[in-house]
């Protein structure tokens, strides 16, 4: 019952994962953040950096592109596809306004929004990835996030080279995976 509760959980938070920010309240985030390598100033402010990008973002674009925002440890990594160019350099011009942003990984395509299809399919290989750390057990699945946008699997924690390498071999080698990019930043 508990392993299914766990995968129920994992599902879940990959489905909501880059459709809105979820704010997490309460004993959650107190066993979240005890997790957690960053400060709980850092954690804070990454989930108030996710509200104002996706809240600007909103007001600009509307539904004229397809964006997630993901912050770790105040880096940005801004994912989906944006319809030109243009759009995707002002989307990054806006992130990077944004109090206590440190750094900014701009991803995202130039093209038409991906179909349900594909983001159903990226929140599984999120899944899998994420259920793959937790298997074989090389490090602490709890320091790694993972993104995943039209089957590139984008890598973001505080960790050690030899975690960041166990994360990047897993991912690359979980079926569905086209592409694996690394924004870890370094303990030793």
């Amino acid at each position: 019952m508990r392993a299914f509760s766990l995968l129920l959980l994992v599902l879940v938070s990959a489905a909501l994962q880059g459709c809105f920010p979820v704010v997490a309240v309460g004993v959650g985030t107190g066993v979240m953040m005890a997790q957690d390598r960053r400060t709980s100033g850092a954690y804070v402010e990454d989930q108030a950096i996710e509200n104002k990008a996706f809240d600007q973002i909103g007001k600009r674009f509307k539904n004229d592109a397809h964006i997630s925002i993901t912050s770790f440890n105040r880096n940005v990594l801004i994912s989906g596809e944006a319809p030109t160019e243009a759009v995707k350099t002002e989307i990054g011009r806006l992130v990077a306004g944004i109090e206590n942003v440190r750094s900014i990984n701009n991803e995202l395509a130039v093209s038409g929004s991906t179909s349900m299809t594909t983001r159903s399919s990226d929140s599984m290989i999120t899944s899998n990835v994420k259920l793959r750390f937790m298997g074989e057990k090389r490090f602490n699945a709890e320091h790694v996030k993972v993104i995943t946008e039209n089957g590139t699997v984008f890598l973001m924690g505080l960790v050690k080279r030899a975690e960041a390498q166990a994360a990047t071999e897993i991912a690359s080698t979980t079926s569905g995976v086209q592409r694996v990019v690394k924004l870890f930043e370094y303990l030793d």
